[in-house]
Protein backbone atom coordinates (compact mmCIF):
# COMPACT_ATOMS: atom_id res chain seq x y z
CA UNK A 1 0.00 0.00 0.00
CA UNK A 2 0.62 3.39 -0.52
CA UNK A 3 0.43 6.34 2.09
CA UNK A 4 -1.22 9.42 1.52
CA UNK A 5 -1.56 12.91 3.36
CA UNK A 6 -3.60 15.78 2.36
CA UNK A 7 -2.41 19.61 3.07
CA UNK A 8 -4.11 21.70 6.07
CA UNK A 9 -1.44 24.29 5.98
CA UNK A 10 -3.24 27.67 6.61
CA UNK A 11 -0.22 29.08 4.50
CA UNK A 12 -0.86 27.98 1.25
CA UNK A 13 -2.16 30.43 -1.44
CA UNK A 14 -6.10 30.74 -1.59
CA UNK A 15 -6.35 29.29 -4.84
CA UNK A 16 -3.67 26.59 -4.22
CA UNK A 17 -5.88 25.77 -1.41
CA UNK A 18 -8.67 25.32 -2.48
CA UNK A 19 -7.45 23.33 -5.31
CA UNK A 20 -6.15 20.91 -3.49
CA UNK A 21 -9.29 20.57 -1.30
CA UNK A 22 -11.38 19.75 -4.03
CA UNK A 23 -8.54 17.58 -5.76
CA UNK A 24 -8.79 15.38 -1.99
CA UNK A 25 -11.98 15.42 -2.14
CA UNK A 26 -12.12 13.92 -5.59
CA UNK A 27 -9.54 11.98 -4.78
CA UNK A 28 -11.77 9.91 -1.59
CA UNK A 29 -14.17 9.26 -4.36
CA UNK A 30 -11.90 8.18 -6.59
CA UNK A 31 -12.31 10.21 -9.38
CA UNK A 32 -9.00 10.53 -9.30
CA UNK A 33 -8.38 11.68 -13.47
CA UNK A 34 -9.98 14.69 -12.10
CA UNK A 35 -8.36 15.15 -8.83
CA UNK A 36 -5.15 15.33 -11.28
CA UNK A 37 -6.77 18.46 -12.80
CA UNK A 38 -7.51 20.31 -9.09
CA UNK A 39 -3.70 19.12 -8.23
CA UNK A 40 -2.55 20.49 -11.27
CA UNK A 41 -4.19 23.75 -10.94
CA UNK A 42 -3.01 23.77 -7.35
CA UNK A 43 0.97 23.92 -8.81
CA UNK A 44 0.65 26.03 -11.60
CA UNK A 45 -1.08 28.57 -8.36
CA UNK A 46 1.59 27.19 -6.16
CA UNK A 47 4.76 25.52 -8.25
CA UNK A 48 6.91 24.95 -5.06
CA UNK A 49 3.51 23.15 -3.56
CA UNK A 50 5.03 20.06 -2.22
CA UNK A 51 1.52 19.10 -0.94
CA UNK A 52 -0.11 19.23 -4.30
CA UNK A 53 3.27 17.72 -5.31
CA UNK A 54 2.86 14.76 -3.61
CA UNK A 55 -1.21 14.41 -4.01
CA UNK A 56 -0.70 14.56 -7.76
CA UNK A 57 1.90 12.08 -7.65
CA UNK A 58 -0.79 9.61 -5.42
CA UNK A 59 -3.08 10.38 -8.83
CA UNK A 60 -1.05 9.55 -11.08
CA UNK A 61 -0.35 6.32 -9.09
CA UNK A 62 -4.08 5.08 -9.07
CA UNK A 63 -3.48 5.88 -13.04
CA UNK A 64 -1.46 3.43 -13.09
CA UNK A 65 1.13 6.74 -14.27
CA UNK A 66 3.70 5.26 -12.30
CA UNK A 67 6.85 7.27 -14.30
CA UNK A 68 4.69 10.19 -14.21
CA UNK A 69 4.00 9.37 -10.13
CA UNK A 70 7.44 8.90 -9.50
CA UNK A 71 8.44 12.19 -11.14
CA UNK A 72 6.17 14.40 -8.66
CA UNK A 73 7.43 12.31 -5.50
CA UNK A 74 11.11 13.20 -6.77
CA UNK A 75 10.14 16.31 -7.03
CA UNK A 76 8.54 16.93 -3.62
CA UNK A 77 11.35 15.22 -1.99
CA UNK A 78 13.80 17.97 -2.91
CA UNK A 79 12.07 20.51 -1.23
CA UNK A 80 10.38 19.20 1.39
CA UNK A 81 11.72 19.79 5.36
CA UNK A 82 8.80 17.36 7.38
CA UNK A 83 10.18 14.42 8.45
CA UNK A 84 6.49 12.76 8.43
CA UNK A 85 5.76 13.77 4.77
CA UNK A 86 9.25 12.79 3.79
CA UNK A 87 8.94 9.42 4.86
CA UNK A 88 5.81 9.01 3.28
CA UNK A 89 6.93 10.58 -0.32
CA UNK A 90 9.73 8.32 0.28
CA UNK A 91 7.43 4.97 0.99
CA UNK A 92 5.22 5.56 -2.07
CA UNK A 93 8.56 6.08 -4.35
CA UNK A 94 9.76 2.69 -2.99
CA UNK A 95 6.17 1.70 -3.68
CA UNK A 96 6.94 2.09 -7.20
CA UNK A 97 10.36 1.00 -7.79
CA UNK A 98 9.23 -2.42 -5.80
CA UNK A 99 6.75 -2.71 -8.42
CA UNK A 100 9.18 -2.06 -10.87
CA UNK A 101 11.77 -4.53 -9.58
CA UNK A 102 14.06 -2.28 -9.15
CA UNK A 103 14.93 -4.01 -5.63
CA UNK A 104 18.49 -2.03 -4.74
CA UNK A 105 16.51 1.38 -5.62
CA UNK A 106 13.77 0.46 -4.03
CA UNK A 107 15.21 -0.70 -0.55
CA UNK A 108 16.94 2.40 -0.25
CA UNK A 109 13.76 4.51 -0.64
CA UNK A 110 12.35 2.51 2.23
CA UNK A 111 15.54 3.16 3.82
CA UNK A 112 15.13 6.49 3.79
CA UNK A 113 11.28 6.60 4.60
CA UNK A 114 12.49 4.89 8.14
CA UNK A 115 14.94 7.54 8.33
CA UNK A 116 12.50 10.16 8.48
CA UNK A 117 9.79 7.95 10.73
CA UNK A 118 11.40 5.02 12.53
CA UNK A 119 8.21 3.99 13.84
CA UNK A 120 6.39 3.17 10.33
CA UNK A 121 5.44 -0.55 10.37
CA UNK A 122 4.28 -1.24 7.11
CA UNK A 123 7.80 0.88 5.37
CA UNK A 124 9.25 -1.68 7.74
CA UNK A 125 7.73 -4.59 6.51
CA UNK A 126 8.28 -3.97 2.41
CA UNK A 127 11.88 -3.22 3.76
CA UNK A 128 12.30 -6.88 4.66
CA UNK A 129 10.35 -7.71 1.38
CA UNK A 130 12.44 -6.15 -0.95
CA UNK A 131 15.33 -7.15 0.31
CA UNK A 132 14.23 -10.94 0.37
CA UNK A 133 13.10 -10.33 -3.22
CA UNK A 134 16.39 -8.45 -4.50
CA UNK A 135 18.15 -11.49 -2.59
CA UNK A 136 15.79 -13.67 -5.22
CA UNK A 137 16.37 -11.60 -7.69
CA UNK A 138 20.10 -11.94 -7.35
CA UNK A 139 19.85 -16.15 -6.98
CA UNK A 140 17.73 -15.79 -9.88
CA UNK A 141 20.41 -14.10 -11.87
CA UNK A 142 23.14 -16.22 -10.60
CA UNK A 143 21.26 -19.45 -11.70
CA UNK A 144 20.68 -17.69 -15.10
CA UNK A 145 24.42 -17.34 -15.64
CA UNK A 146 24.87 -20.36 -14.44
CA UNK A 147 22.80 -22.29 -17.06
CA UNK A 148 23.76 -19.70 -19.58
CA UNK A 149 27.35 -20.52 -19.38
CA UNK A 150 26.56 -24.36 -19.08
CA UNK A 151 24.48 -23.67 -22.62
CA UNK A 152 27.76 -22.25 -23.82
CA UNK A 153 30.27 -25.21 -22.39
CA UNK A 154 27.81 -27.70 -23.82
CA UNK A 155 27.68 -25.90 -27.50
CA UNK A 156 31.09 -25.77 -27.40
CA UNK A 157 31.41 -29.49 -26.92
CA UNK A 158 29.10 -29.84 -29.31
CA UNK A 159 30.74 -27.69 -32.09
CA UNK A 160 34.48 -29.89 -30.48
CA UNK A 161 32.29 -32.94 -30.87
CA UNK A 162 31.19 -32.08 -34.41
CA UNK A 163 34.20 -30.62 -35.78
CA UNK A 164 35.84 -34.14 -34.61
CA UNK A 165 33.31 -36.07 -36.60
CA UNK A 166 34.02 -34.24 -39.45
CA UNK A 167 37.36 -34.84 -39.19
CA UNK A 168 37.55 -38.25 -38.60
CA UNK A 169 34.86 -38.36 -41.80
CA UNK A 170 36.89 -36.26 -43.63
CA UNK A 171 40.41 -38.74 -42.66
CA UNK A 172 38.50 -42.16 -43.49
CA UNK A 173 37.66 -40.12 -46.44
CA UNK A 174 41.16 -39.52 -47.19
CA UNK A 175 42.22 -42.86 -46.47
CA UNK A 176 39.52 -44.77 -48.18
CA UNK A 177 40.71 -42.77 -51.51
CA UNK A 178 44.23 -43.37 -51.00
CA UNK A 179 43.26 -46.86 -50.33
CA UNK A 180 40.98 -47.06 -53.70
CA UNK A 181 44.20 -45.19 -55.41
CA UNK A 182 46.74 -48.28 -53.97
CA UNK A 183 44.32 -50.70 -55.51
CA UNK A 184 44.36 -49.01 -58.49
CA UNK A 185 48.50 -48.52 -58.38
CA UNK A 186 48.41 -52.20 -57.35
CA UNK A 187 45.87 -53.25 -60.24
CA UNK A 188 48.23 -51.44 -63.12
CA UNK A 189 51.67 -53.15 -61.78
CA UNK A 190 49.75 -56.60 -61.81
CA UNK A 191 48.09 -55.35 -65.36
CA UNK A 192 51.51 -54.59 -66.41
CA UNK A 193 53.70 -57.62 -65.36
CA UNK A 194 51.18 -59.83 -66.88
CA UNK A 195 51.68 -57.81 -70.15
CA UNK A 196 55.53 -57.80 -69.86
CA UNK A 197 55.25 -61.97 -69.09
CA UNK A 198 52.73 -62.20 -72.33
CA UNK A 199 55.38 -60.11 -74.25
CA UNK A 200 58.38 -61.69 -73.15
CA UNK A 201 56.61 -65.45 -73.51
CA UNK A 202 55.27 -64.23 -77.37
CA UNK A 203 59.10 -63.37 -77.46
CA UNK A 204 60.32 -66.95 -76.94
CA UNK A 205 57.53 -68.46 -78.64
CA UNK A 206 58.36 -65.99 -81.72
CA UNK A 207 61.98 -67.42 -81.46
CA UNK A 208 61.42 -71.00 -80.61
CA UNK A 209 59.33 -70.99 -84.00
CA UNK A 210 62.44 -69.25 -85.29
CA UNK A 211 64.90 -71.73 -84.45
CA UNK A 212 62.20 -74.65 -85.77
CA UNK A 213 61.94 -73.06 -89.06
CA UNK A 214 65.48 -72.24 -88.91
CA UNK A 215 65.97 -75.64 -88.35
CA UNK A 216 64.12 -77.10 -90.49
CA UNK A 217 65.65 -75.64 -93.35
CA UNK A 218 68.93 -76.82 -92.45
CA UNK A 219 67.44 -80.61 -92.22
CA UNK A 220 66.37 -80.41 -95.64
CA UNK A 221 69.67 -78.90 -97.02
CA UNK A 222 71.49 -81.53 -95.87
CA UNK A 223 69.23 -84.53 -96.30
CA UNK A 224 70.32 -86.31 -99.21
CA UNK A 225 68.64 -88.63 -101.67
CA UNK A 226 69.22 -92.42 -101.36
Amino acid sequence: MFAAFFSITAAAQGNERDHIRRGNKLYNDSLFVKAEVEYRKALDANPGSTEAMYNLGNALLMQQKAQDAMKQYEAASKIEKNKAKLAKIYHNAGVILQAGKQYSQCIEAYKQSLRNNPNDDETRYNLALAQKMLKDQQQQQQNQNQQNKDKQENKKYEQEQQQKKEQEQQKQKQDSQQQQQQQQQNQMSKENAEQLLNAVMQDEKDVQEKVKKQLQMRGKKYDKDW
